[in-house]
């Protein structure tokens, strides 16, 4: 005897005849008899309209449907579209999977931290509140959470971040290739941090603490690894970490380390030297400049028919010198130059008033309010002064200013790595890339991501913070790539005037022409990243019921996205239908 199980559906069947394909729909009923599946064609739909045929197969689905003359009452209203972009930009990188392959509700919380910071960077306390207007709720985890369930999480990130970044390193760092490395500051509020130390400040908020940070990026700009380092630290003693993390903790015998000039100075480049295995490319700072100069190495002539030019140097064996004059930016200096001298001028100017009103005799003091005078600007190298009792006067030092004007422009890259690996133009390339490094911390600095201030009291939430906002770019790094096209970037980026390495690299035509128009080539408007975000915030997910119908429960209707809210969503993997009655607005 045949057992029938099954369920009943709406079968679609196309048959050919004649070039021309026939589609007729079957209400079947399939079954299990004798171990095999069968089905029992119960009736033909064909002749009913086709809104009759999807309302029975929405039906035999579980879908319930009320009369459209029934009302219906939205009950919530979520936010969706921002962070369900986000979201999904997470799970397309794997980032889930990167921070821990298994489940906790920790990784949970640490993910929507991740996806808040990106769309709404709020303090942690704010956060939670934040997210309860959004479908990031829809976790369980997340809904519950409140603000010491985020510095649990926390905690429990900052002691997995070795572990990240060796995966993220393993993702984007390879043998032989760029690694890029610079370090920042922000600053802290309060006084209980032990991290928080004044230090060079590069926020302008003077007398405030802060705390520095190392980025390790690769050579395209992606972060791959943080460190944070107490407030006072100079910049070349955070390198040997960064140096013994590459070997030891990512495994690699072979790349090359770009820092800036104030990064890797020749102390720093003699241990890597010593240790072996590494080679570099930083630049010359001003006094090397001056001694090359000084020594007949460096001058304006070499540069008579080229902007490029590679030289040897004594004082620094096994190294190649790459001599660049930028005539752009010597003209900047020189603009800046005579800017700081006029102010100066004022200053010791009315120095001299005070003095010959004899309101200013004493040698000491005269000497004192001199040292005020030309402190601010930091051009006294260009003066010579005269200072007795009762008198006080100045005059330009000529020979001075010739010869820093000599130089301007004028900067050299300095690097270990050998020619036939890479070009002299290749150099000077792989230095300037260090704007990666720039764009990433204001980016991380600004009010994208807003790493500061820092309100953490604890070294390890300080850590864990700053480690968070660099996840969060990480996710903002890729969205800005999916999404270049409706950005301001330049998606064409590269091309240098005169095909000059040294000069600022041009924007592209189309880059232009968006800037110009505000518009892509398709006719959608161009915006900033918060202006996409927040374009995309406006895509809600209602809860509704209807009230005539409790037993029905509740239904999601979520609003449906304009063309381009679907082109962005669709490039970050979320396929939706468009209004196409609907277009973007400016």
């Amino acid at each position: 005897m045949a057992k029938r199980v099954g369920s009943v559906y709406v079968a679609e069947i196309k048959s050919r005849y004649k070039d021309k394909v026939y589609t007729s729909y079957l209400l079947r009923h399939a079954y299990r008899e004798d171990g095999k599946v069968k089905q029992q064609t119960l009736g033909n739909l064909s002749a009913l309209p086709p809104e009759a045929i999807a309302l029975l197969r929405g039906a035999l689905h579980g879908q319930q449907f009320v009369p459209a003359n029934e009302s219906s009452e939205i009950i919530s209203t979520r936010l969706h579209g921002h962070v369900a972009a986000v979201g999904a930009m997470c799970r397309r990188l794997g980032l889930e999977a990167l921070i821990d392959p298994a489940p906790f509700a920790e990784r949970d919380l640490v993910m929507a931290m991740i996806v808040a910071r990106v769309v709404e960077p709020f303090p942690k306390l704010s956060t939670t509140a934040w997210w309860q207007n959004t479908t990031l709720v829809a976790d369980p985890t997340v809904a519950a959470a409140d603000e010491d369930d985020l510095y649990e999480a926390m905690d429990w990130l900052v002691a997995r971040q070795s572990r990240i970044e060796r995966r993220l390193a393993r993702r984007h760092l390879h043998e032989s290739g760029l690694v890029l490395y610079d370090l920042t500051s922000s600053y802290v509020e309060g006084s209980h941090c032990p991290l928080a130390l004044r230090g060079y400040n590069r926020d302008g908020k003077r007398g405030k603490a802060q705390v520095n940070y190392g980025l390790m990026l690769d050579a395209d700009g992606r972060p791959v690894a943080v460190q944070v380092f107490a407030g006072n630290t100079a910049d070349p003693k955070t390198v040997p970490d960064q140096v013994r993390k590459l070997k030891d903790d990512f495994h690699l015998q072979h790349v090359v380390l770009v820092g800036d000039r104030g990064m890797l100075t020749s102390a720093r480049i003699r241990e890597i030297r010593s240790d072996g295995g590494f080679d570099w490319i930083s630049a010359l700072r001003a006094k090397d400049i001056q001694a090359l100069a000084a020594a007949g190495a460096v001058s304006r002539s070499l540069f008579d028919e080229q902007d490029l030019v590679e030289i040897a140097s004594p004082d620094f064996p096994g190294e190649r010198l790459v001599l660049c004059r930028n005539p752009l930016l010597a003209e900047e200096r020189d603009r800046t130059r005579r800017a700081l001298l006029a102010a100066t001028e004022v200053r010791l100017d009315r120095l001299r008033h005070r003095v010959l009103a004899g309101r200013l005799k004493d040698e000491a003091k005269i000497g004192a309010a001199l040292q005020r005078a030309v402190a601010r600007h930091k051009v006294a190298k260009h003066f010579i002064c005269e200072v007795r009792p009762g008198h006080f006067s100045f005059r330009r030092d000529e020979d001075s200013i010739t010869a820093e004007a000599a130089l301007d422009g004028i900067y050299v890259v300095r690097t270990s790595v050998p020619e036939g690996q890479l070009s002299a133009e290749r150099v000077v390339l792989s230095y300037k890339s260090l704007a990666h490094a720039e764009q990433a911390f204001r980016t991380l600095k600004s009010i994208d991501l807003r790493v500061r201030p820092i309100h953490h009291r604890l070294e390890p939430r300080v850590r864990a913070h700053i480690f968070l906002c660099m996840l969060a770019y990480y996710v903002e790094w890729h969205l800005r790539e999916a999404w270049a096209p409706y950005l301001f970037e330049d998606e064409h980026p590269g091309r240098h005037a005169h095909d000059s390495v040294v000069r600022p690299a041009l924007r592209s035509p189309q880059a232009l022409e968006k800037a110009r128009t505000k518009r892509t080539p398709a006719g959608d408007p161009v915006r900033s990243f918060p202006a996409l975000l927040a374009s995309l915030s406006t895509i809600a997910r209602n809860e509704l019921r209807v009230p005539a119908h409790p037993e029905l429960g509740t239904f999601h209707l979520t609003t449906v996205p304009d063309r381009l809210q679907a082109e962005l969503l669709s490039r970050v993997g979320l396929e939706v239908t468009a209004d196409r009655r609907q277009k973007p607005t400016g």
